[in-house]
């Protein structure tokens, strides 16, 4: 009886907490309001939607013969007031005289100088319109709405994008309207079978998200498979393109980057012409290209700007770089601490006589380097950029010095390190590089207990993960495994123009099976 009782007050006290809490939590403001034909109704429903915000503007005014009441709603800062001024009022104002009966219906067909305006009837939309940035006519008397496109304010130009710097190349780059984007795309492919699907992602930032493909090329999976990803994201804020990234992608446990983004307009153009998908959202300067393979991390836009044999000996560079990006510090470890026997005998005293006096062993003397380069470096990300110019090249120096002068660590351990930097800035694309930087301390553990059989075993691993990987469905390690040998033509080898006529086989695109099926008809 004792504990039943007890029961029942436990579960009346979490009854009268979670009411409380419901009183508490703040009341959201239900957007399912009506449109009437009372102009002092419908002005108040907007102000108590926004919560009457200080850049809420709401201008009431009497037009025509019969001084019928009027207001435009809109935001300040989001809106061009240019055209507000210029082709709204001015119009309606000099045009007073000539309104009859249906004002309404005169301003929407011959007075308002506004290309994009559209009537509703909707309250949730005439108020998702004015958050986008467009102007709302109420008349008294009417139940009907005009929404007015006046979206403008203050934009970031058009300039070269620092991410990706071309010596030779275009130098425009995108930025966070997704409008001035899409026109950029639009002026590289002149194409009618370009399509752009919108969509409306968070629920609470409705921001507006744009697939970009080439009908008649792309392979339809790949639009639906993307199609369906995009619409599975329930989120509230989505606020940059790398927050879609993450949604879409294949594995989240990846370190990998399975869409590869990119400000740079050509390289959009260039991708959704060979048959790939591009993702677009506004607020952010940067596209999301989907899907990638491992060779496309290493690829940059400069290389269809050079002749093919410097173009191919760049990209084996990069190859290389990223080699010495993930496994330099890891096989100094091994050798120095494990198989110094492997290394010449002249190089091995030289290495020996440089390390006289260390009081740490090779690995600790790596680790440390490391991580004193990882702080410089996100040291000089988060400065401003003269300072973090120097800060990254003053830092390296001095503490460098001062690291071999007090005996911390070895010149050529400074050297590797160097190296290693370098080696990690040449890759073009920087989620790929942020990659092999975390997998060089994966390589360096591994080489500090096991030496070079512990590298050996993280590279077959990371080769394990590429091949398991995929993105959109298609294998990260293509086409390698599986194996498009005609695919290697644009791989570590840029081939010539002349040869590079087909887009690449493992998309299976729609231009590229017709082709083929179209020569075994002809053979037959």
């Amino acid at each position: 009886m004792a504990r039943s009782t007890l029961i029942n007050r436990i579960k009346n006290r979490k009854q009268q907490n979670n009411d409380k809490a419901r009183d508490k939590a703040p009341q959201q403001v239900n957007l399912q309001v009506e449109i009437v034909k009372d102009l002092d109704r419908n002005v108040k429903n907007s102000k108590e939607i926004f919560g009457n915000p200080d850049d809420l503007v709401i201008r009431e005014l009497m037009i025509g013969s019969i001084e019928k009441r009027s207001a435009i709603v809109y935001i300040s800062g989001l809106t061009d007031e240019d055209l507000i001024n210029n082709n709204i009022l001015k119009t309606i104002q000099l045009n007073m005289k000539n309104f009859k009966m249906n004002i309404l219906e005169d301003i929407y067909e011959e007075v308002v100088a506004i290309t994009a305006i559209k009537k509703t009837q909707s309250m949730d939309e005439v108020s998702l319109a004015i958050l986008n940035g467009s102007t709302a006519f109420y008349i008294d008397g009417s139940d009907t709405v005009l929404i007015m496109e006046t979206a403008g304010g203050e934009r970031r130009s058009i300039e070269e994008p620092d991410s990706e710097t071309l010596v030779r190349g275009p130098r425009d780059g995108f930025v966070e309207s997704i409008d001035t984007n899409l026109a950029l795309i639009r002026r590289d492919i002149k194409d009618t079978n370009l399509r752009f699907k919108g969509y409306e992602i968070g629920k609470r930032t409705k921001q507006k998200l744009v697939m970009v493909y080439m009908e008649g090329i792309v392979n339809p999976e790949i639009v639906q498979e993307v199609d369906r990803r995009l619409k599975s994201i329930d989120t509230d804020y989505v606020s940059d393109s790398s927050h879609v990234e993450q949604w879409i992608e294949d594995s989240f446990l990846s370190p990998f980057p399975q869409l590869l983004d990119t400000e740079r307009p050509d390289r959009v153009s260039s991708n959704v012409v060979k048959g790939k998908v591009v993702i677009l959202l506004n607020g952010s300067p940067f596209a999301l290209i989907a899907p990638i393979t491992i060779g496309d991390a290493l690829h940059s836009m400069e290389d269809y700007s050079q002749r093919w044999v410097s173009a191919t000996l760049l990209r084996a560079l990069r190859y290389l770089t990223a080699f010495f990006a993930m496994f330099l510090p890891a096989l100094y470890i091994a050798l120095v601490s494990y198989h110094p026997g492997m290394i010449p005998s002249t190089l091995t005293y030289s290495i020996a006589g440089s390390r006289e006096g260390v009081p740490f062993p090779s690995a600790i003397e790596a680790f440390l380097m490391a991580l004193t380069f990882e702080i410089l470096h996100e040291a000089g990300v988060r400065l401003p950029k003269v300072i973090g110019q120097t800060i990254g090249i003053v830092g390296g120096l001095v503490i460098g010095e001062a690291a071999v002068s007090a005996g911390i660590v070895s010149p050529i351990m400074v050297v590797v390190t160097a190296l290693t930097a370098i080696a990690s800035f040449s890759i073009p694309a920087y989620s790929v590089a942020v990659t092999f930087r975390v997998l060089r301390f994966a390589c360096m553990i591994a080489a500090s207990f096991l030496g070079l059989y512990g590298v050996i075993l993280v590279y077959i691993m990371v080769n394990i993960h590429i091949v398991n990987l995929k993105s959109i469905g298609i294998p990260y390690s293509t086409p390698f495994a599986p194996t498009f040998v005609s695919d290697w033509r644009d791989l570590v080898l840029r081939a010539p123009f002349t040869i590079l006529k087909k887009n690449p086989k493992y998309l299976k695109t729609v231009n590229n099976e017709s082709t083929e099926n179209d020569g075994k008809q002809g053979k037959e």
